[in-house]
Order: structure tokens, then C-alpha cells, then sequence
């Protein structure tokens, strides 16, 4: 049974008679898979009063509370992976292995939060008065509201709901049309977990309405988004002209430095099965390829087998290694940039089509001799295409590899220390992988620089974005 659709309101869950409905698409058939209720203006500030109230209790109850919930959360997403998984392999498209893959990483972020909202310190400041106190306490900004995008729509949801509950906030959540069923599993194992009412809301809708009405509502005082640059810059401009901090994360366009003296046949092994990841439809999946010279040949043509043999299909088909494209709109965009590429000379290797008429599917694509103000490397294709270009020497392919305005992740293969230091130094992005994917983790802050965003989410500097800092002082 696919996951029962609804709002979730003040501890209701609410179902679609008399509001405005969607269809939810099976992306690999094109099937129908339910129909996804729209909040209409009542529930929006419905939602925010909810939240409203509850801070007010949820903020002062203790960490050692907070922290049962978010493991209790933890410990059902882990019994439930599965049944969660199988309805995001529906409605998103990514192989079960991946979904339920995600469902099983995501009960950890519920286990971090749980213990780091337990360390949530203050600090005392030696006075200049010796007969004075003077102390510094983090308390929790109030209601937040966050967007959070389709591709990980399990992942990325916890992450915001867990960092907003752990620091003492409540949220309104508008999770991602397109791919429903695990907000709403969140949902419903905060519900089990036997979170207050009103701590934790759902709500759907045309994304341009309700994020205009909850960021501009007094009730809000914290913006957290994930999704497209431009979005991003929308809703940062609006938040900030009411004085809401935000936490952005925006878009990349990850640069992969493979040098000389790299393990080649490990490298491209290793991001040809990456690059495929959720049909590369990953904000940090590699995505401008940069071999030295000495490596190229060796890289394209490993790189190349790999992913020549990887089955494309149905995600709850047997054997299959990458899903469709979540979105119909998705696959002419691919289209695009491949003739792009090929009228300014890139070759196309592997791929550059669609396999069936379906599903929205593109097969593993691999261009080389992409000039460097083409779409494929200025622009996030946000797909299973992979450009591949040859660079000379490192200052010179640290200068490409900074040239676009993005700075979300990068990826580096060599085996010199010097090379290694040289490059993570001088890489513009928030999170540097040097032979080996080592992000993403619950313990490892995740955010980027330059366009793709402000702040961290994860580590120690999870909470970071959900407090406020008060000095108090007297004698």
C-alpha cells in the first residue's frame, strides 16, 4: 500500500476533502499513485498557531525529553526502512537498494540530534566586576519553516525536522509535491514517537504561494531551504527583508581533479557508480570532470565501462542500478545539453538518449572534449551526464575548477600529500572529498559556499542556524 497522502496539522492528520488535490506520479510507469492534498490559506495559519502555541512548552522542556523522541525516531525508521522505501522508489524513482539505503542512513541523523541536543552549552565570561556575573545561553529562535526538495526527500526533511526539535524549536514543513510518501512517513513516526502537538507540521501546496505566506507571517523566525540556486536567492531576499535568518542549501556543480599519479581504474570506478546515484539527480554528484593529461585516456575509457554496464529501469525491478528521471520536464533538459555539447565539439562517448518511451529514463551519458563555456560545465546538468575534460597542471585546473559560482563539494584523486594539501586548500567549496565520498554524514557539517549557500547542516554546527545567543550579566 503506498503511503496514506494528508496534511499534518496540530497533531491531525488531515485528508484532501475539500481542498484542492494533486496527482502523485509513478515516474518509471507514468501511474498514478495517489492524490496529494493542497493547504489552502485556513491551514497555513492553522499551522503557524499551532506551532506558535507549541513553542511555548516545547521550548522549555528538557533535552533529556527532546533526545527520547529523536531516538524513538531513529529506532522506527529503521524498523519501517523498507515499507518507506518501497513507497519513495514509487513516487521518486531511485532503486529500492537506494531508498531504503536512505531511510536506514537517515535513523542516524535522528540519533545525533538526540545526543548533541543534550550538549547544548552556554558559557560563563570572567567579569571585569568582581562582584558581577556575566554568562552567554543559547535558547531557541522561535517557529521555523523549511522547504526541502524531491531528490532525497527522506533525508533531506529529517535533517531540518531533527536540528529544529533538538534545539527546542517548532516547525511547518512544505515538503516536495513531486515525491510525497517519506515527509509524510516522518510524519506519522514523530506522531508514534509521541511528539506534542502542534511541535511538528505538514503542509503542501503550490511551492511559490506557501513559501511567500509562511516566510512573511510574523509568526516565523527562521528560513531553512534546499533546492535550486535561483529559488534560494528568492526566498533568502524575502526572509531577509524581514530580518529571518536562513539556512541555504543551494545547488552545485561539483568539480572532480583526477592527477597523474591517482589510483585511474579505482577513481573512475568509484565515480562512474556515484555519478549514477539517484539517476545523478544529487546536489553533490560529480559533475566537471577534470583528468590530467597522463590519466585522461586510462580515466574515459575505465569510466566508460563502468557505466556501459549499468542496468537502467524500474527501482523495484531486480538488478536494476539507477531509476528514471524523477520528472518528465527532466529529460528534454538532458537532451539540451548534450546538442549543446555537441555543436561546440564534445563527443559523445556513451549514451546522450532516452532508452523507452514509458518512463521519464536517460541513459548513463559520458561527453569528452567539452569546452569549458558550455552548458555541461557552467550549468548543473542534474543528471546521468558526465563531461570529461584534460588539464595540464594543478594551478590551472584549480583556476577552472573556481571559475563558476558555485561551491557546494568536489572530489580529488591523488596519491601525493602535496598535491592533496595544495588542492583542498585552494578548492572555493564548503566540503573537499580527497580519495574517497566521506560526506553527508550525521556527524559532518554539509553546506557549501558562494551560491550554493549559507550555513551547515549536521556535526556539531547542526544546531547552529535554530539558536539564538543571549548575554546576561548583573550583579
Amino acid at each position: 500500500m503506498y503511503e496514506q497522502l494528508a496534511l499534518y496539522i496540530d497533531g491531525e492528520f488531515l485528508s484532501g476533502e475539500g481542498r484542492k488535490t494533486q496527482d502523485v506520479i509513478n515516474p518509471a510507469t507514468r501511474e498514478v499513485l495517489g492524490q496529494l492534498p493542497h493547504a489552502s490559506q485556513a491551514d497555513l495559519d492553522r499551522a503557524l498557531q499551532a506551532a506558535e502555541r507549541a513553542f511555548q512548552t516545547w521550548k522549555r522542556t528538557s533535552p533529556m525529553e527532546r533526545a527520547a523522541i529523536l531516538r524513538k525516531v531513529g529506532e522506527l525508521s529503521r524498523e519501517q526502512a523498507k515499507t518507506i522505501g518501497r513507497n519513495m522508489t514509487l513516487d521518486q524513482g531511485k532503486p529500492l537498494a537506494e531508498a531504503v539505503g536512505e531511510i536506514v542512513s537517515c535513523s542516524e541523523h535522528a540519533d545525533w540530534h538526540a545526543e548533541e541536543c543534550r550538549r547544548i552549552y552556554g558559557r560563563i565570561v570572567p567579569p571585569r566586576n568582581p562582584d558581577a556575573r556575566q554568562m552567554v545561553v543559547r535558547e531557541p529562535i522561535g517557529v521555523c519553516v523549511a522547504f526541502t526538495p524531491w531528490n532525497f526527500p527522506y533525508n533531506q526533511a529529517i535533517r531540518k525536522i531533527c536540528a529544529a526539535l533538538g534545539a527546542g524549536c517548532t516547525i511547518v514543513l512544505k515538503g516536495p509535491e513531486d515525491s510525497p510518501s517519506a515527509v509524510m512517513a516522518i510524519a506519522r513516526l514523530f506522531h508514534e514517537a509521541g511528539l506534542p502537538k502542534g511541535c511538528l507540521n505538514i503542509v503542501w501546496g503550490e511551492p511559490a504561494k506557501i513559501s511567500d505566506y509562511l516566510i512573511r507571517s510574523p509568526i516565523v523566525r527562521k528560513v531553512s531551504f534546499t533546492g535550486s540556486v535561483p529559488v534560494g536567492k528568492q526566498l533568502a531576499a524575502l526572509a531577509g527583508a524581514h530580518m529571518k535568518p536562513v539556512t541555504m542549501e543551494l545547488g552545485g556543480h561539483s568539480p572532480v581533479l583526477v592527477f597523474n599519479d591517482a589510483d585511474v581504474k579505482r577513481a573512475a570506478d568509484m565515480l562512474a557508480r556515484f555519478k549514477i546515484r539517484n539517476a545523478g539527480q544529487v546536489c553533490i554528484s560529480p559533475t566537471r570532470f577534470y583528468i590530467q593529461e597522463g590519466a585522461y585516456d586510462a580515466f574515459v575509457s575505465a569510466f566508460t565501462e563502468v557505466l556501459s554496464g549499468i542496468k537502467v529501469g524500474n527501482g523495484l525491478d531486480d538488478g536494476v542500478q539507477m531509476g528514471p528521471l524523477a520528472h518528465e520536464r527532466r529529460v528534454p533538459v538532458m537532451t539540451q545539453f548534450i546538442e549543446d555539447a555537441r555543436k561546440r565539439g564534445g563527443k559523445v562517448v556513451l549514451g546522450g538518449d532516452a532508452p523507452s518511451d514509458k518512463g521519464f529514463f536517460f541513459n548513463p551519458t559520458v561527453i569528452t572534449d567539452v569546452p569549458d563555456d558550455s552548458m555541461l560545465m557552467t550549468e548543473e546538468p542534474f543528471g546521468p551526464v558526465a563531461p570529461i575534460v584534460r588539464f595540464k597542471d594543478t594551478d590551472e585546473v584549480l583556476k577552472r575548477a573556481n571559475s563558476l559560482p558555485f561551491g557546494l563539494s568536489s572530489y580529488v584523486f591523488t596519491e601525493s600529500l602535496k598535491t592533496a594539501t595544495k588542492v583542498s586548500n585552494a578548492l572555493e567549496v564548503g566540503m573537499v572529498n580527497i580519495n574517497h565520498f566521506g560526506s553527508a554524514l550525521a556527524e559532518t557539517p554539509f553546506g557549501g559556499v558562494k551560491d550554493s549557500g549559507i550555513g551547515s547542516e549536521g556535526g556539531q554546527e547542526t544546531f547552529d542556524g535554530y539558536l539564538v545567543t543571549k548575554f546576561i550579566t548583573h550583579v
